[in-house]
């Protein structure tokens, strides 16, 4: 039977995990110095929809958990290859930041304005701040006529520290609702994001923990795709979609617990 003492990699999630505005959540950072000191490897798998894997490691390093790029995992930066691999390079519609845009013209696809969405062959959904009527009358009607239909992400919002902001999630569910069809969704719960958090830790995903706050896309992606999963709950009295494998209040309660196990297991 799986346990913390069994684990040999850690995929946190970012947004109400690892931090929440613009700083870290208690016991982050030494939960994972923790973990990499003692030769555990650690990932950071966010369903991001503004910003890919350099910005968020910076970001990451600057508020006191140094990261690379390759030990983060974006929705962000899994899109635009999720595109090119089932249409190649296409016009795309884009409702997003200009990073997202960015990353999807890097891939070869072009983009196209939103008075030019009679020429969308795909439209993609991020976190859009300017997210506008026009924009969704844009992105509604493309899908509607036959282009293909992308989420970054379905998250109807995200932790801030002081509430929520509506997430990538709610502009998508709009432009659903208005076209009346259903979007691909690239990141949590969906199995993309977390094959390739267990490929970069380098363990069965059987042996890795996926550790977030969101049944909807930490507990349920994370238990479908064979991890342990650890919910971050702190102080929820809510009803599981599925059973996590372990719940926690925080971080700083994960840390005793797997150091109790480290300890345990030495004895």
């Amino acid at each position: 039977m799986t346990s913390l003492r069994t684990i040999r990699g850690f995929a946190f999630d970012l947004d109400g995990t690892i931090w929440a505005g613009p700083g870290l959540l208690p016991g982050a950072a030494e939960l994972v110095a923790d973990l990499r000191e003692a030769g555990v490897p650690v990932v950071f798998a966010t369903n991001s929809s503004r910003y890919g894997s350099p910005a968020i490691a910076a970001a990451l390093a600057r508020l006191g958990i140094p990261a690379e790029p390759r030990e983060v995992v974006a929705a962000f930066d899994l899109t635009a290859d999720e595109v090119l691999g089932l249409m190649g390079p296409v016009p795309v519609l884009a409702l997003g930041t200009d990073d997202l845009a960015g990353s999807l013209a890097r891939a070869g696809h072009t983009l196209l304005p939103p008075d030019r969405w009679g020429e969308a062959r795909a439209v993609v959904v991020g976190n859009d701040p300017a997210f506008d009527y026009g924009r969704l009358r844009a992105a509604s009607r493309a899908v509607a006529a036959g282009a293909t239909f992308f989420a970054v992400n379905l998250d109807a919002r995200f932790p801030v520290s002081d509430g929520f902001d509506p997430g990538c999630g709610a502009l998508a569910e709009a432009v659903a609702t208005a076209a009346r069809v259903r979007p691909i969704v690239v990141g949590k719960p969906h199995p993309k994001l977390f094959e390739e958090a267990v490929a970069r830790l380098g363990c069965p995903a059987g042996s890795a923990a996926m550790v977030g706050d969101s049944q909807a896309s930490d507990i349920v992606g994370g238990r479908a795709a064979g991890m342990f999963t650890v919910w971050v709950a702190p102080g929820e009295d809510v009803p599981a979609l599925v059973e996590p494998d372990l719940a926690v209040d925080d971080l700083v309660e994960l840390r005793r617990l797997w150091l109790d196990a480290g300890a345990s297991c030495a004895r």
